[in-house]
């Protein structure tokens, strides 16, 4: 009786190895799950970005003021009859 208790106790272990070693394991899910998480969060951070780029792109190309404003900032333009002052903060 002994003998038959020790077979099934093995056979019950080997049946959960794969349960919790290996292809398809708890282990194995939860790191895909935490991968899946953290590739989501990348995506809608990649997706925000995507969005105001967008947007900026349509404000430059149906706004002539966001052009010149783009240059003012960007490309320090001036008007001819323009004076410009540049404030060094100490």
């Amino acid at each position: 009786m002994k003998v038959l208790w020790s077979v099934m106790i093995i056979i019950i272990l080997l049946l959960q190895l794969r349960l919790w070693v290996g292809e398809g394991s708890f282990a194995q899910v939860w790191s895909l799950q935490e991968s899946i998480a953290a590739q989501q969060a990348e995506n809608a951070t990649l997706a925000a970005r995507n969005q105001r780029l967008y947007a900026e792109v349509r404000n430059l190309r149906h706004q002539q003021g966001a052009i010149e404003e783009r240059a003012r900032m960007n490309l320090g333009l001036i008007r001819q009859d323009e004076t410009f002052f540049l404030v060094v903060e100490p």
